[in-house]
């Protein structure tokens, strides 16, 4: 009985192919389309793929699907998450501080292989403004302390602090001045629209009691404009900062006769009231030794620079900028010593978080080694392609597994049926209770020929087959021995 049983199986197993055979030739005849090479060789493939995992068509073609889609998405992130080859910084009036280290950077990103865009701005303020303006195509710039006020800075991130930004008051008078509040009713400069100069001003002068619209007249002049009106005698002081003022302004007004840098004596106060500004002083004969420029030591107040970046800007393109603004600012100047800048001083702005990591532990592994335009391809290569490799690989492993858990399941569960119509044989039964268990074992064998099953399943698939002709053949026998 089993080496018939076995026959039965083969001989089974043989006219499946068979009939899958069949059925494919007549599906391309019924449909009367010819089929492509290209067709042809991924019929061939996904067939080759279906035997080799053990799943059905349906199943192999959504894994290679999924599997396909994968990579693309692997591939398209791998292009997307490149740094861009050109960023754009916004810096200050021509000649400015700010616009003379902006063009510093462009020669240290360019070493680099990236192309830095220059912005030519009235100063801190309209940098920022740029910088939140969604609409407004900048990545960076320089902007001071103390004039974001009224501004959603939410979307933008410090790279750190560059320099302090010492701000100097020049003013025609016989005698020295002491109190800012001795310049009401004379007539000011107070930097143009939209620099930090003007800001800062305005915001020590009010502290002073003197406003806008009050005997006191403020001008928007800029550096140059300011420099020409001081020197002829139409304004009274002049207030400048490096975001836009030239250092050449500065020092022609610091030798020139008559006119006077005001010394801050208060400098101690205005820092304790106004958290972002910070004491400051310029030493005694340090802008002429010959001429003994200054004869003393001058008190002054300022703000810190920061590089501020919008939040999005490519975690690469931080470390280039940060290790630019190293380069540019960490000598030793006036009023600074050398490597206190850039610093890590979170004040205004939320520090970056690729900026705590680069000051923390510096440039990553793979950038220290290779070239930037290399060390970004191999840093895309191992984040993007090395996590999509060891998650698909499993993925693609557990999927055939779980298809052939599933088709067990559903040949044990017809077994079951099996076992338990065999018991009920077992005992003994009326004619009528034969007749029911031979209609259950059509319906079973009915249920199991509508099944699909992979080729790998074949042998399976027809021994249960014939495991359904035995006790159905045990049944009839059984019945005509009664």
């Amino acid at each position: 009985m089993r080496g018939t049983l076995a026959r039965r199986s083969f001989i089974n197993m043989l006219g499946f192919f068979q009939w899958k055979v069949m059925r494919e030739k007549k599906k391309e005849e019924k449909g009367g389309t010819i089929k492509t090479r290209r067709e042809i060789r991924f019929t061939r493939f996904q067939s080759l793929f279906a035997e080799l995992f053990g799943l059905s068509r349906s199943v192999s073609i959504t894994v290679l699907v999924v599997s396909g889609l994968s990579v693309l998405f692997a591939v398209f992130w791998f292009f997307y998450s490149a740094p861009p080859s050109t960023i754009t910084m916004t810096a200050g009036p021509e000649d400015s501080v700010f616009q003379v280290n902006a063009e510093r950077y462009v020669k240290i990103l360019a070493r680099n292989g990236v192309k830095l865009k220059v912005l030519q701005s009235e100063g801190s303020l309209e940098n920022l403004k740029r910088l939140t303006d969604p609409k407004f195509r900048v990545d960076v710039g320089f902007v001071q302390g103390g004039v974001s006020a009224g501004l959603n800075i939410e979307k933008l991130v410090s790279l750190g602090s560059l320099a302090y930004q010492p701000l100097l008051i020049f003013y025609r008078s016989a005698v020295p001045l002491e109190l800012l509040s001795q310049l009401n009713g004379k007539r000011l400069a107070i930097g143009p629209e939209g620099s930090g100069t003007r800001t800062l001003a305005l915001v020590l002068l009010a502290a002073n009691g003197i406003e806008p619209g009050g005997g006191t007249q403020l001008r928007d002049l800029d550096a140059d404009n300011a420099e020409e009106a001081l020197l002829k005698g139409t304004i009274d002081a002049a207030f400048m900062m490096g975001d836009a003022s030239s250092r050449q302004v500065m020092q022609t007004l610091l030798r020139t006769p008559g006119i006077r840098l005001f010394d801050l004596i208060q400098a101690d106060g205005y820092t304790r009231r106004i958290n972002y500004l910070n004491k400051l002083a310029l030493p005694k004969g340090s802008i002429d030794f010959g001429k003994d420029i200054p004869r003393h030591d001058v008190h002054l107040i300022g703000p810190t620079v920061e590089l501020i970046a919008r939040a999005d800007l490519h975690p690469a393109l931080s470390d280039l900028l940060i290790e630019a603004a190293q380069e540019v600012h960490g000598k030793a100047g006036l009023f600074k010593s050398r490597g206190e800048f850039p610093a890590l001083i979170e004040r205004e702005f939320r520090l970056s978080a690729e900026a705590i990591r680069y000051y923390t532990s510096g440039k990553g592994f793979i950038y220290r080694h290779l070239p930037f335009r290399v060390a970004s391809l191999v840093r895309r290569f191992l984040v993007v392609f090395v996590p999509t490799f060891f998650v698909l690989l499993p993925v693609l492993r557990l999927i055939p597994a779980l298809y052939r858990w599933r088709i067990r399941l559903i040949i044990y569960r017809w077994y079951r049926e099996l076992l338990a119509l065999e018991r009920d044989m077992m005992t003994r039964a009326t004619p009528e209770k034969r007749e029911a268990l031979l209609g259950r074992l059509d319906q079973i064998e009915a249920e199991v020929n509508k099944m699909k099953v992979p080729a790998s399943f074949a042998d399976q698939f027809y021994v249960l087959r014939g495991h359904i002709i035995f006790v159905h053949e045990q049944l009839k026998s059984g019945a005509q021995m009664r």
